[in-house]
């Protein structure tokens, strides 16, 4: 019993002497955030002043504000929390007094921004201060609809410092309210470069519906939004500008694969092709296969990291292979399947459409030819479409007078000479003697 309740006594003593330092560093936690607390009342965070937005490009504004004059110092943690509003919400922090926003301007823009004391624990906030960019002037229903845009790598000669370029093109519908003398005007703008369309395609009252830069300054390789702006005229109404960002990696139209070649060997074809035309290098690239088989329609998708692929085949069919291609996830953020390459034809020898209009339409003549002289010879067809022509009666015999003529003697022979009736004249009957 006595070593039992010594037992109990050593355990009370340990738990007491772990507990213990757990209760102080607890208690001085507490002390601390009190005094935190205290600390923080005490210094009073203030809104920052002379917040401004202005925009400088294109779907494109400046926010700037200065700090609050009466801001006590003493803290270096000190950010602001920036936040918009309009026309999409978004938010984040920042330790400078200004910051660049892309966004479409055309239906305005709003924003706040408030000072934030960055803590271990928590964080404290100002009251907020806001800013407007108010929508630029235009009547409802004037500006463009249905804004659609792709780009496509271009050669560009005379230049090994950038040998490729991109192309753009894009195409929109005119407002349903627009009057019909308006005319739209587009503009661009990547990164620090603007450009204004040159080449316009035109409707039928010769309004600008579509644009085409053969060259521009856009990055295949960048990651910035394409911001696209289109303003217009008119003389009987004011007409609403119009601006939507786009992302390149999704408008990127890639190119066909270059060189694609199919070579048959012991039933098997062997298709090679090269990267397509593009600033990327051979590696960025994903390949799309399709073997069509012509004779039964049945189509063969194979999905490729390589430019090489060999598949069996059969000796009576002929095969049409296309390939395609697709930017990578590693060089860029994938995109969709760029066009197919013109299909080659490979296997049996495929005759032309006209040589088979030579073979068939001879061959299907002839039989119909058969097959309606075989209807007239068993139906006498032939007799009944074509009777003959009745032709005048004719007997030699009969038109030939025949005059006997004997030695004088006493008698006298009376010969009837007949005329033969003809059509048209009388019968007529004479009497020699």
């Amino acid at each position: 019993m006595l070593r039992i309740h010594g037992m109990e006594g050593l355990i009370h003593r340990q738990y007491f002497a772990t507990m213990v330092p757990v209760l102080l560093i607890l208690m001085g936690a507490l002390a601390t955030l009190q005094a935190d607390v205290l600390s923080h009342q005490k210094f009073l965070l203030l809104p920052p002043v002379n917040f401004t937005i202005k925009a400088i490009g294109l779907a494109q504004v400046l926010l700037h504000w200065d700090p609050n004059p009466h801001q006590e110092q003493r803290h270096a943690d000190l950010v602001y929390h920036v936040k918009i509003n309009a026309p999409q919400e978004d938010e984040y922090d920042t330790k400078t007094t200004e910051s660049k926003h892309v966004s479409p301007l055309h239906e305005g823009f709003a924003a706040s921004v408030r000072t934030i004391l960055k803590s271990n624990r928590s964080d404290w906030a100002s009251s907020w201060v806001s800013a407007e960019l108010k929508a630029p002037p235009g009547s409802s229903g004037t500006s463009v609809m249905n804004l659609t845009c792709t780009t496509n790598t271009v050669t560009r000669s005379h230049t090994h410092l950038r040998p490729y370029q991109v192309s753009l093109h894009c195409t929109w519908l005119v407002g349903k309210d627009a009057p019909e003398d308006t005319q739209y005007f587009l503009y661009y703008r990547f990164g620090v470069w603007t450009e204004e369309c040159q080449e316009y395609s035109r409707d039928a009252l010769n309004r600008n519906t579509a644009c085409w830069f053969p060259r521009t300054f856009i990055n295949s390789k960048g990651f910035e939004q394409l911001a696209v702006h289109i303003n217009g005229s008119s003389k009987h109404a004011a007409i609403k500008p119009f601006d939507q960002l786009f992302t390149p990696h999704a408008i990127d139209q890639v190119n066909p694969p270059m060189n694609v070649s199919v070579e048959i060997k012991n039933n098997s074809l062997y298709i090679q092709w090269e990267k397509p035309l593009s600033a990327f290098p051979g590696h960025c690239f994903n390949y799309e296969l399709k073997i069509c088989n012509t004779k039964n329609g049945c189509a063969q998708m194979e999905k490729l990291i390589t430019n090489k692929f060999i598949s069996k085949i059969d000796d009576v069919s002929t095969y049409s292979i296309q390939v395609r291609a697709a930017v990578s996830s590693p060089c860029r953020m994938s995109g969709s399947w760029g066009k197919w390459s013109q299909p080659i034809y490979a296997g049996k020898e495929r005759k032309p459409w006209v040589e088979w209009h030579l073979i068939v339409l001879p061959t299907a003549v002839c039989f119909v030819l058969l097959i309606f002289s075989l209807i007239c010879r068993v139906c006498h067809l032939w007799t009944r479409l074509f009777p003959p022509v009745p032709a005048p009666k004719s007997n030699i015999e009969d038109l030939l007078v025949v005059s006997e003529y004997e030695k004088p003697s006493n008698e006298t022979k009376i010969e009837v000479v007949q005329c033969v009736e003809e059509v048209g004249f009388e019968v007529t009957e004479n009497s020699m003697f």
